[in-house]
């Protein structure tokens, strides 16, 4: 035990000369490495032990544009308080300021991370967690950029309270199974604020995605979880709130869509259950494509969009359900909150702008409304099997 202690104050009193790699490798298994601040210009340092390295006033550790700053090759290590920045780029290497390769049960907390291709990196890592860390970039186009927590055929992640900008991807998960993304904001980036490819049996919840380029993608994926988070001012061409691509057996509950070009956008998916979300001041609240089916939508609330609902086939194979739609005219007789006839929340101007996009510059013309009002007393063109026969009349308390 006495040893340890001078063993562990000479450590901390060699921090200063920056010889981080050295104080590693001294190091015995389960100790913890105090590092002192200041800066540190050293790159490629491997931990190949269990540790755990505390930073003293966030040191900082510099990449300077040319090579990753921690590789962790062994489980149980925990990396607390540091400041990375400026890694390197390459198209052989996914660089990155902290990565984790083949590895167990290791965190990396309170860190800041500055200009970093990805900044942390987690290959086959199983039972890791990345919490409460600021990562910012500035890149400015996908090709020469990383993701900020990039992750790849791991499991049992939890990825919380994490600020994330200025990346291709804030988060990107492929191949990932049991994992959990929660209270973070991701924000300003370049294609996605969450990026989900093959990976079951995941949860996010009480996330922020704020104007990112292409909003959020959960594709190729079943059983996923998507629970209280908002999704506001995705705002341009091809954005979402979400894009669910080829998703089965998921849940979307309680969540907020706000002025995003569309909330959802759905296809190839089934039996998704979409329920308890507010949808206000959408482009498009939602797109259901005629290759879904089995899908439920009930119990949400449809507000101030320029569509509710669009769609490119007649044939609808799925449920909407005690919905509340603030464009409905219907009237409720008996004072049960449920109108007395059915509502079609697809009008025949959405329907010809999904098969005419050159239509939309008559949107909000008088033209429009005759169209509209037309095809309600004479209904022709829009979906009969699209419709919410119990519409609620006033809205749900979300």
């Amino acid at each position: 035990m006495f040893f340890r202690i001078i063993l562990f104050l000479l450590l901390i009193s060699q921090a200063a000369t920056g010889n981080v790699q050295e104080l590693i490798d001294k190091a015995r298994p389960g100790d913890t490495i105090r590092i002192r601040s200041g800066l540190y210009k050293e790159n490629n340092i491997i931990i190949r032990k269990p540790l755990t390295l505390i930073g003293e006033g966030y040191p900082i550790f510099d990449g300077e544009l040319k090579q990753q700053v921690f590789i962790i090759t062994s489980s149980h290590v925990n990396i607390q308080g540091i400041d990375i920045r400026n890694t390197g780029r390459s198209s052989l290497t996914d660089m990155a300021g902290i990565k984790l390769q083949n590895v167990s049960y290791v965190s990396v907390k309170d860190c800041k991370f500055y200009n970093t291709t990805y900044a942390v990196y987690l290959q086959n890592s199983h039972y890791c967690t990345i919490a409460n860390n600021i990562i910012q970039a500035v890149a400015k186009d996908e090709l020469q950029s990383g993701n900020g927590v990039h992750a790849w055929k791991s499991s049992h992640l939890k990825i919380t309270g994490n600020t994330i900008s200025g990346h291709r991807d804030g988060i990107y998960f492929e191949f990932v199974t049991a994992s959990e993304i929660s209270y973070n904001k991701s924000f300003n980036n370049i294609r996605y604020g969450l990026h989900f490819m093959f990976s079951h049996n995941d949860v996010y919840s009480y996330n922020v995605f704020l104007k990112n380029g292409a909003g959020v993608a959960v594709m190729y994926t079943k059983h996923v979880t998507m629970y209280k988070n908002v999704f506001d001012l995705n705002w341009g061409d091809a954005t979402y709130g979400i894009l669910l691509k080829d998703i089965s057996d998921s849940k979307v509950i309680s969540n907020i869509f706000h002025k995003n070009t569309i909330g959802i956008y759905m296809e190839g998916c089934n039996r998704i259950h979409v329920a308890g979300n507010a949808f206000s001041e959408n482009g498009w609240a939602l797109r259901i494509q005629a290759s879904c089916e089995g899908n439920t939508v009930e119990k949400n609330n449809f507000t101030g969009n320029s569509f509710d609902v669009a769609t490119n086939g007649t044939n609808m194979m799925n449920v909407f359900r005690a919905n509340y739609w603030d464009k409905y005219e219907g009237y409720d007789l008996n004072k049960d909150g449920t109108g007395d006839v059915p509502h079609y929340p697809v009008s025949l101007y959405s329907v010809i702008s999904e098969k005419v996009p050159a239509a939309m510059i008559l949107y909000r013309s008088f033209l429009t409304n005759v169209m509209d009002q037309a095809e309600k007393v004479m209904p022709s063109i829009i979906p009969e099997l699209l419709r919410d026969n119990e519409p609620r009349t006033g809205k749900w308390k979300l």
